[in-house]
């Protein structure tokens, strides 16, 4: 059996293990730095350390010395991030977080409406691009949750590297009179991405969503009319309302240029999903790499489906919710609806530069 340290000898044995353990670290850092082993601790604090000491108190100092080689976790990694600026859409740097890792920031693109236009299609194919990394679900900031603060919001983001952008989607902005400025406060630069799509085709789908859930409601006939038999619309119908795209483009138009806002037809999205998805990478100056390699349309559904390019696996589809067969409308609904929105679409197209070919 060894003999037995009396506290003495322990004490001095402690001490120069932590010396040794002390000199390792340092040394360590002087190679990393460059430095030269006789490096006397004048050279040490020019790199901002601490003048080298005995014992324990160097093991301390190496080890909070912000330059020293010790495996510390970054501040991003163990802390709250910086609180940014309201007029910075990102950190111009961030010294603190490792690369690996990233840091979250807020978007530099937001998918902002509209509700049943595709807009769930159009974040799931631009994630797929490398420099893009996207928030899965809809945060609602800036028309449920604004109280909650930019620091709550940044932090909702995924993480991303320097070369990445950061997207996020909620479809109910678009329609929201507060968003624009509000988005306009959190970053004058942020690019806008509106997915819209025949109005009388989304306000169908709009109700048989709503039918889904709620199987009870009135019908589609008594719901976007106030008079059948003349034809009268209910404006103040959601599933109507939405639809008005003219009218709820101009509060956008207070606060952003329409160079700053990109319209993905709705309907091209499913005949021509990659011709789309290069005009949003065009948009966001991101370089074509979701193509025509990526799609593959079900039948089934109607709708494209994404697949990997080499053609390994099954094609990733959207979920059940989309590509749903419509509640059947009559042909007279259909027509007088068409009649109303007439105008009001005329109107989107000279706005925005761009016939979507809706009559």
């Amino acid at each position: 059996m060894a003999p037995r340290l009396s506290p003495r000898n322990a004490r001095r044995y402690l001490f120069l293990c932590t010396l040794c353990l002390s000199c390792t670290l340092l040394c360590y850092n002087l190679i990393l730095r460059g430095g030269h082993p006789n490096m006397h601790s004048q050279g040490y604090q020019h790199l901002g350390c601490p003048p080298l000491l005995g014992g324990k108190k160097l093991l301390q100092k190496v080890l909070l010395c912000p330059h020293s080689g010790a495996a510390t976790e970054p501040p991003e990694m163990t802390g709250s991030p910086p609180k940014p600026t309201e007029h910075q859409a990102h950190p111009t740097g961030n010294s603190t977080a490792a690369p690996r890792y990233g840091h979250k920031r807020l978007p530099q693109a937001i998918i902002v409406g509209v509700k049943k236009g595709g807009t769930r299609a159009v974040l799931e194919f631009i994630r797929v691009h490398p420099e893009v990394r996207a928030m899965g679900t809809e945060p609602h900031f800036f028309d449920r949750n604004y109280e909650r603060g930019l620091d709550w919001y940044r932090n909702l983001m995924p993480r991303s590297l320097d070369h990445q952008i950061t997207v996020e989607k909620t479809p109910s902005y678009f329609v929201t009179r507060e968003a624009p400025r509000r988005i306009s406060h959190m970053s004058p630069r942020v690019k806008l991405i509106v997915v819209v799509r025949n109005p009388v085709t989304r306000a169908i789908s709009d109700y048989t969503q709503t039918l889904s859930k709620k199987p009870d409601i009135p019908s589609f006939s008594e719901l976007a009319f106030l008079n059948r038999t003349s034809g009268e619309v209910d404006t103040s119908w959601n599933a109507i309302r939405i639809g008005l795209y003219a009218l709820h483009l101009q509060p956008w138009l207070s606060h952003f240029p329409i160079s700053q806002m990109h319209f993905v037809s709705g309907e091209r999205l499913i005949t021509d999903p990659s011709g789309e998805m290069a005009r949003v990478q065009d948009f966001l100056g991101l370089k074509r790499l979701v193509t025509e390699k990526h799609f593959y349309f079900n039948k089934t559904k109607g709708f494209p489906c994404l697949k990997k390019p080499g053609g390994g696996g099954a094609p990733r589809c959207l979920g059940k919710s989309k590509g749903r067969a419509h509640v059947q409308i009559t042909t007279e609904d259909i027509e007088q609806l068409r009649e109303f929105y007439r105008p009001h679409n005329i109107k989107f197209y000279e706005t925005v530069g761009q016939d979507f070919h809706w009559e």
